[in-house]
This record gives C-alpha cells, sequence and structure tokens, in this order.
C-alpha cells in the first residue's frame, strides 16, 4: 500500500489537505484549487486513494465529495508522518536546533485531529532544557495563524522522571493519551522511571 500513496506530488498534497482536516469533506474542484493540480491529476489520484479504502466518497446532489477514512489502518501512521511535517510539528521540527536539548516532545493526537482541547488537556508535551522563550514564539505565531489555542507544558527531564515515579495524575495522563512523538523514542518515553 505504501508504495500507492508516495510515489506522487499531487497524491501527496491531497493527504496532507485531507489528513489534517479530517473532519471535513471536499468536492473535487476544492481540492484541485488547495492542491494547485490539474483535475485530471487530482482525479486519478483520488481514484488511487479510494482504490485502497484510504478515501470514502459520497455523492449529494450531483457532485463527489471526499474525505478520509479514520478507521483505516494506516490513518494514525500517516498523520504521524504528515505531522512532522506540516503545522505546528512541522514548525517545531524545522527549528529544532534552535529550540535547545529536547528529550521527547510530543503532540496529542486529537490535537492532530482537529478536536479542541479543554483546560485541562494538553497538545503539546516536550522534555528537555530548551529555549522556553523560542517555543513561545512558534505556539504564538502558529495560534495566530489559524486561531487555535495550544495547551503546552514544559518539564526538565529531572522534573519529569520524579513526577512519573511519584505517580503523578498529570503524567499518568500524558503517557495514557494517543500521542504523536516529534522527538524521542515512544517506548523510552514511557518507561522512564
Amino acid at each position: 500500500m505504501l508504495q500507492q500513496l508516495f510515489v506522487s506530488e499531487v497524491r501527496l498534497k491531497i493527504l496532507k489537505l485531507l489528513l489534517l482536516h479530517p473532519d471535513q469533506s471536499y468536492h473535487v474542484r476544492a481540492i484541485v484549487r488547495a492542491v494547485g493540480a490539474e483535475i485530471n491529476a487530482v482525479r486519478r489520484e483520488l481514484d488511487n486513494l479510494i482504490g485502497i479504502n484510504l478515501l470514502r466518497k459520497r455523492q449529494s446532489s450531483n457532485k463527489l465529495f471526499y474525505t478520509v477514512d479514520t478507521t483505516h489502518i494506516l490513518y494514525s501512521d500517516l498523520l504521524s508522518l504528515l505531522s512532522k511535517e506540516e503545522g505546528l510539528g512541522g514548525k517545531l521540527v524545522k527549528r529544532l536546533k534552535e529550540l535547545g536539548e529536547i528529550k521527547y516532545m510530543m503532540l496529542a493526537k486529537a490535537f492532530l485531529r482537529g478536536r479542541a482541547s479543554s483546560a485541562l488537556d494538553v497538545d503539546l508535551f516536550v522534555v528537555g532544557d530548551l529555549r522556553i522563550d523560542i517555543l513561545e514564539k512558534i505556539i504564538k505565531e502558529y495560534q495566530q495563524e489559524t486561531n487555535v489555542e495550544i495547551n503546552y507544558s514544559v518539564m526538565t527531564e529531572d522534573e519529569f522522571r520524579h513526577r512519573k515515579r511519584a505517580n503523578d495524575h498529570f503524567i499518568t495522563k500524558i503517557l495514557t493519551q494517543s500521542r504523536t512523538m516529534l522527538v524521542g523514542d515512544e517506548e523510552k518515553f514511557s518507561s522512564v522511571i
């Protein structure tokens, strides 16, 4: 299936559009405008993605609308891959060297799927010694661009270990939520003691 996913720039643009906006349906012409490609190329790639069941289509009047199938076995993995290149994750990954020494950085899958977070949810969690001023600047820029508030938390590695050993409720919640690791190994993140 992966061979069918990444052989085309148009396909990649369609994946970015649909995977990063899973709650939206798009008509073919809207996809053409969004990805800046010829309609025949878009139709061909939509057919390929329908063929592997990654997209669903529905007809309304005389128009076809496409959405991503979030239950597809590759959806979560593809979303994780795209989140490292696009959106907040992409902005953070591009500026990793500036941010300092980061041991772990994760984004909540609920955030990546476009769900609004509550005040108790953490969209971004970072462990390490980092330049908080640069992180805040990146987050502020993203919030202004998207009008989406980001709930984030930053800890040193020692604080993270200490709170994990103490069975801190906040850390337990972070460890049990669905996430995409931008930096660090997920198994080590979960097993740090």
